[in-house]
């Protein structure tokens, strides 16, 4: 099963502010559609409560440490490691996508095989700050500028094989 990890960050790592995304950016939310449509969504209860609702053609999974949190239409964990395990046997592809302790703990614990990270070109004030990022296990793939009324720039990345991995022939 391949996880992938999808966030949006300023310039100074911000990713959020309280509940509220700091930032209006024509074409960012069509991306991450385009990027998760069809998966299983992981996330955390406060970033799932600033949605409102799981989003369309997506399956969503909630992370809580409170054991009753339900949310209609969701599966709920107790734990990032629980909710990937809820996945295991499901074909899709798994995001990861907030909030800030669900990203530091899937990169800290090596959880995520990929990551899709677009970083607005601007500083916001926030609350909520991404974790350092790129980091040496991370190879870019991809990156593509994108003019808007902030610009931003899209990047992807994977996992680098470690030297002693060989790769499938």
């Amino acid at each position: 099963m391949a996880v992938s990890l999808v966030a949006a960050r300023a310039l100074n790592h911000v990713i959020g502010n309280g509940p509220s995304i700091p930032w209006r950016v024509k074409g960012e939310q069509k991306l991450f559609r385009e990027i998760t449509l069809g998966g299983i969504l992981i996330m955390g209860r406060k970033t799932f409560e600033s949605i409102g609702k799981p989003l369309p053609g997506r399956s969503t999974i909630i992370v809580s440490r409170a054991l009753n949190y339900e949310a209609q239409g969701c599966q709920t964990a107790s734990s990032l490691a629980a909710a990937l395990q809820l996945t295991a046997e499901d074909p899709r592809p798994v995001f990861i996508v907030g909030g800030g302790e669900i990203y530091r703990q899937a990169l800290e614990q090596k959880l995520v095989d990929a990551v899709h990270l677009t970083t607005i070109q601007t500083n916001v004030e926030g609350d909520v700050i991404f974790p350092i990022f790129p980091t040496p296990e991370f190879t870019l793939v991809r990156e593509t500028v994108v003019e808007s009324n902030i610009n931003y720039i899209y990047q992807y990345f994977e996992k680098a094989l470690s030297p002693n991995t060989k790769s499938p022939a």
